[in-house]
């Protein structure tokens, strides 16, 4: 009778089979081989990786399917969704994790700096100066006031807080960009922000292969269209009305819909919240917290247990008891208090108890966990926990780390949400004639060569501001960067709002001293003073 064999055998029986290369190899050298196969042989025992091993218990255990995109994140997308809203109300450490990202990337709003190509355009230099000077005249008509917002709550910096703040909450936001007239106002684009709850696929379908997560695509996976629940699903309106938006008007082209979100997988349709790899230690370390608190607290009252002679205790009836004392008794609230003396019955003692706390543990081991939850975020321990404790070089070097990160999410959210509203608005401004921009409709090169723009927002501040300032004055001097560079980076100004400023301080400074205004130097950086 032949015994069948095993599954590990039958592998190991087909690698040990000669492929054509093995009998090359053989024939030529046999002992190669043959250690060739034996390779194989191991290999497909053992694996190439020891993270893809079957054996031991935490192999057996962890079981990984194979999905896309899609289905390994949006089943899960509401209870993420949920339990991160959750942790920044409730969690010190989430809600100022989501904070501390939202105030240094967007802080009081990213501000526009016209950028067109005059070379391109054909303009002279007083031309392109008095164009970006208008322009950014007009931007700051329509983004400084909230009728920018549909809703006339916020104006564009509060637009983009709000913006970003959800998307790191819920793994995207939506924004709308209707045409609606206010009485008075000279531009009709709006801006619409939508929560993420309520793009959802319309009356609740599954997702299928041409529309997922509220988002409808085409057979090449560029999104179309969104699908948006007029009254959100958690709301006491329990009405289910679906309205269908084009993400770009099929006869204009114009831009209907911005989705932020950050991609981190191919096919990737809606995003994950922020604090998603960091939701476990956050919940787990917000139930220690509190049962140390706790514990700190009881221990400060000193807890005592009254103990009474036949074990009955001073709130358990017994027969050998007064009934007068007993009622008494009964008839006292028992709770801690700070000073608090109970008086108890004839005979009663009492006993302390020592909790132990402040536990001297506890600090350094959420600090461990904190930390771990820093990597995950991208924020190091000391910005994330605002503890700037160690040394001077230490300290910047966090901050440095951390404004990489600042960084790169404001280049983000200015290229993802900030210039497609300002673009629509531009062609707006152009189209209405309150802007000139001669070929801007006709020709894209053109368009593109107008809707250039640097977005800017507040600097990092300074550790040691005389470090600071001297090192961008050795910068300047070496040309390796300009005054509208530092500026920039110091607090996210304008420099040549801060010159003229300067030279109207110069000139009535000295007009009040009784002395000829004197025009100020031009600046020199191969002589910066």
């Amino acid at each position: 009778m032949t015994k069948e064999l095993s599954k590990e055998e039958r592998v190991i029986a087909k690698a040990m089979q000669p492929s054509l290369i093995d009998k090359v190899v053989g024939y030529f050298d046999p002992v190669k081989g043959l250690k060739r196969q034996q390779a194989r042989a191991v290999s497909a025992i053992t694996g190439s990786y020891t993270g893809a091993s079957r054996k031991g218990s935490w192999a057996r255990s962890w079981i990984t399917p194979q999905n896309d995109a899609t289905n390994d994140l949006h089943p899960d997308l509401p209870t993420l969704r949920n339990r991160c809203r959750d942790l920044v109300r409730n969690n010190p450490v989430a809600s100022g994790a989501v904070s501390t990202v939202v105030t240094n990337v967007v802080g009081t709003g990213l501000t526009v700096q016209c950028n067109i190509d005059s070379d391109y355009l054909g303009l002279t230099e007083e031309q392109t100066e008095d164009w970006q000077a208008n322009t950014e005249r007009e931007w700051k008509l329509y983004s400084e006031s909230k009728n920018c917002d549909l809703t006339r709550k916020q104006n564009f910096a509060g637009l983009q807080a709000l913006a970003f703040r959800s998307s790191l909450e819920n793994g995207d936001s939506f924004a709308v960009l209707p045409d609606k007239s206010v009485p008075g106002f000279p531009y009709t684009t709006r801006v619409q922000l939508i929560e993420s709850d309520q793009v959802c696929n319309k009356d609740s379908k599954p997702d299928s292969k041409n529309c997922a997560g509220g988002i409808v695509i085409d057979d090449n996976g560029a999104p179309q269209k969104i699908q948006i629940m007029t009254t959100h699903p958690g709301s006491s309106n329990r009405e289910r009305k679906w309205t269908e938006i084009d993400i770009h008007g099929s006869r204009t082209g114009r831009l209907g819909v911005i989705h932020l979100v950050e991609y981190l997988r191919i096919g990737q349709l809606r995003g994950a919240p922020y604090l998603a790899p960091v939701i476990e230690p956050l919940k787990q370390i917000s139930r220690y917290t509190e049962a140390e608190l706790m514990a700190a607290v009881v221990s400060g009252l000193f807890t005592v247990f009254i103990k009474s002679e036949g074990g009955q205790g001073a709130m358990l009836g017994g027969a050998d008891i007064d009934n007068t004392a007993q009622d008494q008794a009964q008839s006292r609230d028992y709770e801690l208090g700070n000073g608090m003396i109970i008086e108890g019955l004839p005979g009663d003692s009492i006993e302390t108890i020592n909790p132990g706390r402040p536990n001297d543990s506890f600090d350094p081991f959420v600090q461990a966990i904190f930390k771990q939850i820093g990597v995950a975020l991208e924020l190091p321990y000391e910005v994330l926990m605002k503890a700037y404790l160690s040394s001077y070089s230490a300290a910047r070097g966090a901050m440095l780390d951390a404004w990489r990160f600042f960084r790169k999410r404001r280049t983000w959210l200015a290229n993802n949400f900030c210039q497609p509203v300002y673009e629509t608005w531009l062609a707006e401004a152009v189209a209405k004639g309150r802007i000139q921009a001669p070929g801007f409709f006709e020709n894209p090169a053109i368009r593109a060569a107008y809707t250039r723009a640097l977005w800017h927002g507040d600097g990092p501040g300074s550790i040691d501001p005389m470090k600071e300032a001297n090192a961008a004055e050795k910068r300047m001097s070496i040309k390796l960067t300009n005054l509208s560079q530092e500026k920039s980076a110091y607090d996210g100004g304008d420099w040549e709002q801060t010159v003229r400023q300067r030279k109207k301080e110069l000139r009535e400074g000295a007009m009040i001293e009784g002395k000829e205004p004197v025009a100020p130097e031009p600046y020199d950086p191969d002589n910066p003073q």
